[in-house]
């Protein structure tokens, strides 16, 4: 259901951190990281990162 990146950035969330630490680990811009998630909460119709942590 999620891409390969979608589900890079997806999976350290669902473990508790942040954007930023995201964001460093895979040398991406904040930015980028929130527009993966909002990407992620809208392909599979959740509105938090504590729900995405349930689905995965």
């Amino acid at each position: 259901m999620l891409t390969g990146q979608q589900l890079r950035v997806a999976q350290p969330v669902a473990e508790g951190l942040t954007n930023r630490e995201v964001a460093d680990r895979m040398f991406l811009s904040t930015r980028t990281v929130d527009h993966h998630l909002r990407n992620i909460f809208h392909r599979l119709g959740i509105r938090s990162r504590t729900q995405l942590a349930r689905v995965l």
